[in-house]
């Protein structure tokens, strides 16, 4: 299974806003991880519209998430992103070439699909486990929250 590079941006991004006290800029969410301003904007657009995090206009504008970090899961920010179609999509195969089943022996999914449907609710059930503020306490957020006061922020 391969993510865009946005999914991570976009992660880190939310952590940084779930220690944030307050709106923070997407300029300086893109000057603290090292991107482009121009499409970290692309993502947090993708993560506004569903309802991760809420832009702000004005002087004091940036982004904040909507609800607590405890509250928006990996699984929520990886669909906002890359979207929630599933990684493998059955094209039922096995009706074509010259070992084609009959579509009447085709009724039920086939190992494959079966071994490839579980992969997915493991990997869906996993991301949906973890949540921005369990990120957050993976890394050291005091340093995170010096760099947040600091002018600019």
């Amino acid at each position: 299974m391969k993510l865009s590079a946005g999914v991570e941006w976009s992660l880190h991004c939310c952590v940084v806003l779930g220690q944030a006290n307050g709106p923070v800029p997407a300029a300086r969410l893109a000057e603290l991880h090292g991107i482009s301003k121009t499409y970290l904007a692309k993502h947090l657009q993708s993560l506004a519209r569903a309802g991760i995090v809420h832009p702000s206009e004005g002087r004091d504008g940036g982004y904040v998430l909507t609800r607590g970090p405890q509250h928006t899961t990996v699984l929520d920010v990886v669909q906002a992103i890359d979207g929630k179609e599933p990684a493998f999509r059955c094209t039922e195969i096995r009706q074509q070439g010259i070992l084609a089943a009959p579509p009447e022996e085709c009724l039920s999914a086939c190992g494959i699909a079966k071994v490839m449907a579980q992969a997915e609710q493991a990997w869906r059930s996993t991301l949906s486990a973890v949540s921005i503020a369990d990120l957050a306490a993976t890394l050291d957020v005091d340093a995170l929250k010096k760099v947040l006061a600091m002018p600019g922020s």
